[in-house]
């Protein structure tokens, strides 16, 4: 045990006695930890994940598989990269393909899709069932108008990160990791090396590494050569849509009878991220009105939401939808 986590994480021999005073504490304190070596490993995550606090957002959640809606294949991707994350220790160093590639033991992902449609869901499952913190960096933060500080700043990050043995997640990756441009000025001398400082540091660490990115085709073609697996998240069909909304109230949420899910899921093309908005904010309107949840809240919703987004039609169509009920329960 002593010997797996001095691998993954790097502490002090005075962070090592805080981490076992920490375990002490967590296992008497929390029924549900099952063993020392979880209330160590626990531990030792926490105190490792300090630093790299400083420097990037922890955005762990608890995502399981079971709450991803997404097509049959894409899943069954995602559970080879779970797979891969898992293995990579034994295929990089025991199997040698370290040797092979020339890289790092490290896993580089990119995550492609309009923003709601699950990327970073996906990420806070598969660092979930890894038993990884995931820690998502603001590229537009790390990037600096002074030379020489996006590089200082992104060393900090990765190695916080190879520290606290976490997954990163650069969140909207088209912000720094452009097609390369002509060199025309020094500003664009500067930040083709930002981008190649980046790409060399990647390939370099042992973790795992996912950008997200809304507009891949603008991404520079170096990092999509990189890659060693790239997920594409589309948009979700009527099923899909159909399944997001069912699951979208918890069982704690009083939901009226009249709540037409087929319909909403083929009228609405919106993404998961949308529907859990809309969601919310049918139940705010419920609790409100001291009412159920129910077609009314959902129909008031959808319509504000949809007539901000370009589709003034959308009342119309919820309201011939509600007088069509209406005389059917007539």
């Amino acid at each position: 045990m002593a010997e797996a986590l001095a691998a993954r994480f790097s502490l002090s021999g005075t962070r090592i006695r805080q981490a076992v005073r920490a375990a002490q504490a967590l296992w008497a304190a929390d029924p549900a930890i099952a063993s020392g070596r979880e209330a160590l490993d626990r531990a030792a995550r926490q105190l490792a994940a300090q630093g790299l606090a400083q420097v990037a957002e922890l955005a762990t959640r608890p995502h399981r598989w079971p709450q991803l809606v997404l097509p049959a294949t894409t899943l069954q991707l995602l559970h080879e990269i779970a797979a891969a994350i898992a293995c990579r220790e034994r295929v990089f160093r025991d199997w040698n393909m370290q040797g092979r590639t020339g890289r790092s033991a490290g896993l580089m992902l990119l995550f492609a899709g309009a923003s709601g449609t699950g990327k970073t869901m996906a990420a806070s499952v598969l660092a979930n069932h890894a038993g990884l913190d995931l820690f998502r960096v603001d590229l537009a933060s790390v990037v600096s108008k002074y030379i020489g500080e996006t590089e200082k700043n992104l060393e900090r990050i990765f190695s916080a990160a190879q520290d606290a043995d976490a997954i990163l997640l650069f969140d909207e990756a088209d912000a720094l990791l452009g097609k390369r441009a002509e060199v025309k000025d020094a500003h664009d001398r500067y930040a083709n090396i930002e981008v190649a400082y980046l790409l060399q540091r990647m390939e370099t660490h042992d973790g795992v590494v996912i950008l997200a990115s809304n507009l891949p085709k603008n991404l520079d073609p170096a990092f999509a050569r990189r890659m060693h697996y790239t997920v594409e998240f589309g948009r979700p069909n009527a099923v899909l849509r159909e399944q997001l909304w069912r699951g979208m109230f918890p069982a704690e949420v009083p939901l009226a009878g009249d709540i037409d899910y087929a319909f909403v899921a083929g009228q609405f093309e919106l993404t998961g991220g949308d529907i859990q908005t809309i969601a919310l904010e049918a139940a705010f309107l419920a609790a409100g009105e001291g009412s159920a949840v129910g077609m009314a809240q959902l129909m008031r919703a959808l319509s504000r939401r949809q007539t901000k987004h370009g589709d003034p039609g959308a009342a119309a169509r919820l309201r011939a939808h509600q007088a069509v009920s209406a005389q059917g329960r007539a």
